[in-house]
């Protein structure tokens, strides 16, 4: 090895490094997205998106508004419904008077709150003197704890109106 092939070797090294260093620095020029100073203020690059202020009620799912449940309960379905049993079964039982973790629903719809047969119920559900109707069922089905604070149902609830309209009408197929 002469003095020659250290001198090429060396070339080579020198100029792979500048080739990376020019074309970093022309990277960097074609797609800087950083500030520059501008004088005496610093100047983003970019577009300006404008949002909505937080507590405006700016995302989309408060500026819908829900569709009331009558008008969709019209167009449940109950085959949809008995799909969304899955939830309610592992407390619940479809057949009369078989008591579980929760009461009973065989004949829910129509029948009085708090009165499956063999059910200690809670407090603020053996309070209440209405009936289990569509609209009752819904408004526990929202929100259970908000709806009889004290029950001993820990489900949290079912947002989507779609769905407590559809497991009403399967509820409403089972028996009466």
């Amino acid at each position: 090895m002469d003095t020659m092939t250290l001198t090429k070797a060396g070339g080579a090294l020198c100029g792979a490094l500048l080739v990376f260093l020019l074309g970093g620095w022309a990277a960097e020029e074609l797609y800087h997205v950083g500030t520059e100073a501008h004088g005496d203020e610093e100047v983003a690059m970019g577009y300006r998106i404008e949002v909505a202020e937080a507590g405006t009620g700016g995302d989309a799912a408060s500026a819908e508004p829900e569709v009331p449940f009558e008008e969709v309960f019209v167009n449940a379905s109950a085959s949809e419904g008995e799909k969304l049993w899955r939830q309610c079964g592992s407390c619940h039982k479809l057949e009369d008077g078989a008591n579980a973790t929760g009461p009973y629903l065989h004949g829910v719809v129509g029948r009085p709150i708090a009165s499956a047969a063999g059910y200690s119920y809670s407090d603020a559900l053996a309070g209440k003197d209405a009936a289990w109707t569509p609209e009752e069922l819904q408004a526990f089905l929202l929100n259970p704890k908000e709806y009889a604070p004290g029950t001993k149902m820990a489900y949290r609830g079912m947002s989507d109106v779609e769905d407590r309209a559809n497991i009403i009408a399967y509820l409403a197929t089972q028996g009466g």
